[in-house]
């Protein structure tokens, strides 16, 4: 399926991502501007080269991690918002780390293989990854194994490294994706509505304010030293791959294949209204998707490979999350059933003609 819809506000975002990879956010001085004109030019997509991400191995470059790599570091006490359990530790040459950890913790699972997701179609997403990590420091409440010299092995964990570049806005909600203008070279609605299905897809369940924010990547900007291109996209990515309910709760909202795999993409038989019944506390219900979203996310997702959707789930370690996490005897998951069930939904993307 051919892609439409290539902007050069996309393409300019796109080298801008290659080089965000290999370079740490900088400070600088831009002019002031409102969230109203950011959100107005602000992009969701940006070209990649689907075929040949390696969604295993993830994002590349200083601060990334190897698939289930050992991490040593020394905990220091930080409060964190948001109710899963996380911690925050120092590595050796003082680079601060946010720890989401535990077996029982379905985000530790869903931040990694959503945001793999992400990252190779083209939406904007922070660098996740599965590992396990040596806490010097890290109190009893922790948990995990204590070893001789009284560190902690933390393990199943996954670490969050921010994608590179200034936060220009700390959050938005989804219905100021109507704000965005193609005539101000903002994201076209084709874009808008992929990425929309994208969130129903995942079933992101937690879709309040908070979970997104608007950042500039490095580097890109304009003549008047404004970002060239802004880029909204989704910043907690927990509650995903399960079914979304009204309180967030995470046994049925993160990772949970007996939830996920029976819930279709679509709202109705016919029509493209979204089957995502969001949160009391979201921005995200049951959206109305056009055809050109449905068709420009259905290119990209056919051009990812088995091989590809297998590794997605694999560097998660989705394994070891039972398949429905409240019922002890449903037992673990093979890779090939969850990415049986990811094959089903995007048929279901791709097979849908959205009638107006």
């Amino acid at each position: 399926m051919r892609l439409k819809y290539f902007s050069r506000p996309a393409l300019i975002l796109a080298l801008a991502l290659m080089a965000s990879h290999a370079t740490p956010a900088q400070e600088r001085a831009r002019p002031r501007e409102s969230p109203e004109s950011l959100i107005a030019r602000a992009q969701v997509w940006i070209p990649t080269a689907i075929p040949s991400m390696d969604l295993r191995v993830g994002p590349s470059g200083p601060g990334s991690f190897e698939p289930g790599a050992t991490v040593a570091c020394e905990y220091f006490e930080k409060e964190l918002s948001g109710a899963s359990p996380k911690f925050t530790c120092r590595l050796p040459d003082g680079d601060e780390l946010k720890v989401k950890y535990g077996g029982a913790n379905g985000e530790v699972y869903g931040e990694v293989v959503a945001s793999r997701l992400l990252w190779a179609l083209g939406f904007g997403a922070d660098r996740m990854y599965s590992v396990r990590v040596i806490c010097r420091g890290c109190p009893g409440r922790i948990g995990g194994i204590v070893r001789s010299n009284g560190d902690r092995i933390v393990d199943p964990a996954a670490v969050e490294r921010k994608i590179a570049g200034e936060e220009l806005l700390g959050k938005w909600s989804w219905e100021e994706l109507d704000r965005i203008d193609e005539a101000a070279g903002g994201a076209p609605q084709a874009h808008r509505d992929a990425f929309t299905l994208m969130a129903v897809l995942q079933q992101h369940s937690d879709s309040k304010p908070q979970q997104q924010r608007l950042v500039c990547l490095d580097d890109v900007t304009g003549e008047d030293g404004r970002c060239a291109v802004p880029l909204m996209m989704i910043n907690d990515l927990g509650m995903t791959f399960g079914r979304a309910n009204a309180t967030n709760q995470q046994s049925g909202a993160s990772v949970n294949l007996a939830e996920w795999s029976r819930l279709p993409i679509w709202k109705d038989a016919k029509g493209c209204v979204g089957n995502l019944s969001g949160s009391w506390t979201g921005t995200l219900k049951d959206p109305v998707i056009g055809e050109a979203g449905r068709q420009f996310l259905a290119g990209l997702l056919v051009q990812l490979s088995d091989r590809q959707i297998a590794d997605m789930f694999d560097a998660a370690r989705i394994t070891l999350r039972p398949r429905a996490p409240t019922r002890g005897r449903s037992g673990f998951p093979a890779i090939d059933e969850w990415v049986e069930a990811f094959k089903q939904k995007r048929a279901q993307i791709v097979d849908r003609r959205c009638v107006a």
